[in-house]
């Protein structure tokens, strides 16, 4: 996979979210400007569109050479391929179709690039967080395992999702790739598996276990410290809140798991609460079919590992390989029976990924 570690070209960058938009500039996968935040004024798109030129204005004023293209994130249902925002149900002001792409070039005379938040947060993962981290680990304890495959998910105020196989990044055909919330939730047939991994999934049941109102229930970050111990409030609620998260998103991630055959990586909002979810996310993978002959067949061909857990993570690094006999021959060769993915969180923060996935993006496309 191409690093641009010592790339002196600069690209603007946007975190875009439903409620801030965060402007930043990259060059070398660093940071290089102060970033501006500005509201996103969804339910406006006039005084929206005002507020991401003065953002990406505000950002160019800083520099002392032009940058070579804008980048960045933005939610979905969009034609990221044209710049096309389409009918987003969390900012309304977009719905109808909105040329944002094409608006930005004609305005900053550069090339710009949109994606799906959570694809660019996958693909700096990929490229220089989590992916080269495990890698590295691997190398240092004498494996010759490699990772090449990434799926991410970000837990927020949805449940998004990204995945890069090869150093490439997964673009869909309809703009519509890795969008791991529309899989079924298993926990409630009728719906989809978001209605469980977001913030609302985790204040829907602490509500119901509690039996308050979804007016006055806390918010997720209350209910994972008062599931820490950290804070007073329903002590058997909150972790199962929690734990339902984890279990519909190990579901989600199983079934994306027997497609792209790789390492998991998990950022949003909600990632920190990792110790609460992340057991009953890997009990949930690692369940057993059965057969009509009533044999037991494991759900992945692999086994899942907790890569957060130290125990876990140690056992995962080891490689047992043996020497197999070459049939007709003297020869033998190493086989390696076991077949592991893992599960981990961000290495480089949510946001930080993102940009460092849409700069990475956009100077692969220059150099094609």
């Amino acid at each position: 996979m191409k690093r641009y570690k010592s790339d002196r070209r600069i690209v603007m960058t946007l975190d875009a979210g439903g409620t801030y938009l965060r402007f930043s500039a990259i060059r070398g996968e660093k940071e290089i400007v102060s970033p501006v935040q500005l509201d996103t004024c969804g339910n406006d798109l006039d005084k929206s569109l005002k507020n991401i030129i003065s953002g990406f204005s505000q950002i160019e004023e800083q520099l002392s050479e032009t940058p070579v293209a804008i980048s960045f994130g933005f939610p979905g249902p969009t034609d990221y391929k044209h710049g096309i925002i389409g009918n987003l149900i969390n900012l309304p002001a977009y719905r109808g179709g909105v040329a944002l792409g094409p608006m930005l070039e004609e305005k900053f005379q550069i090339p710009t690039f949109i994606n799906n938040d959570a694809d660019l947060f996958t693909f700096g993962e990929a490229v220089a967080g989590f992916l080269p981290y495990i890698n590295s680990l691997l190398e240092k304890n004498g494996s010759s395992i490699r990772y090449h495959n990434l799926i991410g998910g970000t837990f927020g105020t949805g449940f998004g999702g990204g995945v890069v196989m090869h150093g490439e990044l997964l673009i869909g055909d309809n703009s519509a790739q890795a969008e791991i919330n529309r899989m079924w939730n298993h926990l409630y047939p009728d719906y989809s598996v978001e209605e469980s991994v977001s913030s609302k999934g985790v204040q829907r049941v602490y509500a119901r276990e509690t039996d308050i109102s979804p007016d006055v229930t806390p918010s997720t970050k209350e209910i994972y410290e008062i599931g820490m111990g950290m804070k007073e409030g329903n002590k058997q609620a909150a972790p199962k809140a929690y734990k339902e998260l984890g279990r519909a998103a190990g579901n989600a991630f199983a079934q994306a798991a027997t497609l792209i055959d790789g390492l998991i990586v998990i950022g949003g909002g909600l990632s920190g609460a990792w110790k609460l979810f992340m057991p009953s996310l890997i009990k949930e993978m690692n369940t057993a079919f059965r057969s009509f002959d009533n044999e037991k067949i494991g759900r992945l061909e692999m086994k899942v590992f907790n890569l957060m857990d130290e125990k876990e993570l140690e056992e995962f690094l080891q490689e047992r390989s043996t020497l197999i006999d070459v049939p007709f021959s003297n020869k033998k060769v190493s086989y390696n029976k076991e077949k592991k993915i893992g599960v981990g969180i961000t290495r480089l923060g949510t946001s930080t990924a993102t940009a460092i996935g849409a700069y990475t993006f956009a100077l692969n496309r220059l150099d094609r």
